[in-house]
């Protein structure tokens, strides 16, 4: 499976495109909000969600049948940023099922800046 041209259809929001990697009966489980999304429910999450996206994969992992990636998303304006983690079971060469963690980026917590521990990663 393609797994850069599949984000490439997620962050352009290209319907059809997305729908082409799944099998059937595949689901979405977004941890971070305790949600399980059908095919169909993913696409509409994210193909109805506000604004153009842009984003870049940082890490592709590849264990078996399962897919590992970390993209970093944003809107293409860049007024925010989020990280999510993907894992990908794949079957068939197709998506089987995905479960993701998505966070915001930000600044470290006022208490670990005022205790001056850690350093900028980049």
């Amino acid at each position: 499976m393609n797994i850069r041209a599949f984000w490439d259809a997620v962050l352009a929001q290209n319907e059809q495109e997305i729908r082409k990697y799944f099998h059937k009966n595949a689901y979405v489980k977004w941890h971070c909000t305790n949600e399980q999304f059908t095919v169909d429910e993913f696409i509409i999450a994210n193909c109805e969600y506000p604004g153009d996206w842009g984003g870049e994969i940082e890490r592709i992992e590849k264990m078996n049948d399962l897919l590992i990636t970390v993209v970093r998303v944003y809107p293409k304006d860049q007024s925010v940023s989020f990280h999510v983690t993907s894992f990908f079971k794949i079957k068939d060469d197709k998506i089987q099922s995905v479960d993701e963690y998505w966070a915001d980026d930000g600044i470290a917590p006022k208490w670990r800046i005022d205790k001056q521990i850690g350093k900028v990663i980049k």
